[in-house]
């Protein structure tokens, strides 16, 4: 069995690279044993599980695809029954999995915030965006056989309301066993974190991921990285010897829990502050995002690679969160349609067809120019089949040179869109 927790430690020392530790956060559905009465199942999301005398209490489900192995993965461990099941928060690959859960002979208890009660109705009602996004977001995954959403509906049907909401604080008793249930906004609006007294053991949800916080998401809705460093800050508080996020390696000893703790939290502290400066002074959305550069040195961290979410989201996130959707620029307040302004764009070169040659000659020394223009020549002559291979090219090189999952994704989802529109084979 992999020892995960020597593997996040020899990361945090310095002692191992990423060459040697491979993937940081593996979905394989398989269960490792941290102690007696503690194991994690790694998937999408990880189940943490705790023994009790009164049966397992499980944080997170995974999604709809990993319910059941992540059940089976643990009745290989133990038969003891499931006693509650705690949702860290509404999203689907911590919540989509419940079905299996509540399949067997003792249906366990479902604790969550009051806010999953709203997120739960948000995904009925946006039920087709959200499959578009998830499509576009992780498509990839789907590609190879492992769909994220639920087959049906976005959020799957089987997946229960819960049975215990609470709004600040909830202690949930098993036996013996206490775990202090908090409230902390971050990801989202509706996230627990949790402190198990017992085991000196924090079950952090998304708040961690052995990544860049995923605080600026460019498809979905509000984060909150003001108060996601404060709850880093809480936690770091508690002095624990063990934290279990929902992705990724768990982590032992206090030390490398209260580093890795710190530079999530200096790192999304450092962007609100500097965002809501620029703010103060009256500047414009753009000029924020061009102008803020988060220092290398947490960046270069592995548990802050840029590779999911990424900073330049983030001030997007907290411009939406503290001054609206207004970014500055006049011309946005009621803009032209798009493709009213590229016809125009496109006129005054010399053809939509001059706007596309000049993005293919830009795409190279300033890839977020020729965006903008090969994105005008689409939009000025949509029909164009060689325009739009020339928007597959732009937009597939856009994607290679990107980071994080979500640029990825929008850009190959783009690139895909006008492949099919082109002659290209």
């Amino acid at each position: 069995m992999t020892d995960l927790l020597e593997i996040s430690s020899g990361v945090i020392d310095g002692r191992v690279d990423l060459e040697q530790s491979g993937p940081l956060n593996r979905i394989n559905h398989q269960l490792s044993e941290l102690s007696e009465s503690t194991a994690v199942v790694e998937a999408f999301s990880h189940c943490i599980v705790f023994k009790t005398d009164e049966g397992l209490v499980a944080f997170d489900t995974s999604n709809e695809q990993g319910g059941k192995r992540c059940v089976d993965a643990i009745r290989h461990w133990t038969d003891d029954p499931f006693h509650s099941v705690v949702f860290t928060h509404g999203h689907i690959d911590h919540v989509g999995g419940c079905g299996a859960f509540c399949s067997e002979a003792q249906r366990p208890s479902i604790v969550a915030h009051e806010n999953v009660l709203q997120r739960f109705e948000r995904y009925r009602l946006t039920n087709g965006y959200n499959h578009v996004i998830n499509e576009r977001q992780f498509g990839q995954f789907k590609r190879r056989g492992y769909d994220l959403a639920g087959d049906a509906q976005f959020l799957p049907t089987t997946t229960p309301n819960p049975d215990q909401t609470y709004d600040h604080a909830h202690t949930l008793t098993a036996g013996d066993t206490r775990f202090e249930l908090r409230h902390a906004k971050g990801e989202t609006d509706d996230h627990t974190w949790a402190w198990v007294p017992s085991q000196r053991a924090i079950c952090a949800g998304d708040f961690f991921i052995w990544a860049f916080p995923n605080a600026g998401n460019p498809q979905k809705a509000q984060r909150y990285p003001r108060e996601w460093a404060q709850a880093l800050r809480d936690m770091a508080a508690m002095e624990a010897e063990l934290f279990l996020p929902a992705h990724g390696l768990p982590i032992c000893g206090k030390e490398r829990i209260a580093t890795v703790l710190d530079d999530v939290a200096s790192a999304l502290e450092f962007l609100v502050d500097e965002t809501l400066t620029l703010m103060n002074a009256g500047a414009r959305l753009s000029d924020i995002i061009h102008s803020i550069k988060i220092p290398n040195t947490l960046t270069d961290k592995p548990w802050l690679a840029p590779t999911y979410d990424e900073p330049e989201f983030v001030i997007r996130n907290l411009w939406r969160l503290y001054g609206g959707w207004y970014d500055g620029n006049p011309a946005n307040l009621k803009p032209a349609a798009d493709s009213k302004l590229a016809q125009e764009l496109a006129a005054l070169a010399g053809g939509a067809a001059k706007l596309a040659a000049r993005a293919l000659e830009l795409t190279d020394s300033d890839v977020r120019s020729a965006c903008h223009l090969i994105e005008m020549a689409s939009l000025a002559e949509p029909e164009n089949a060689d325009i739009h291979a020339v928007r597959a090219e732009v937009y597939q090189r856009r994607r290679a040179g990107e980071s994080s999952l979500m640029a990825k994704g929008i850009y190959g989802s783009a690139a895909n869109e006008s492949k099919a529109k082109s002659d290209a084979p």
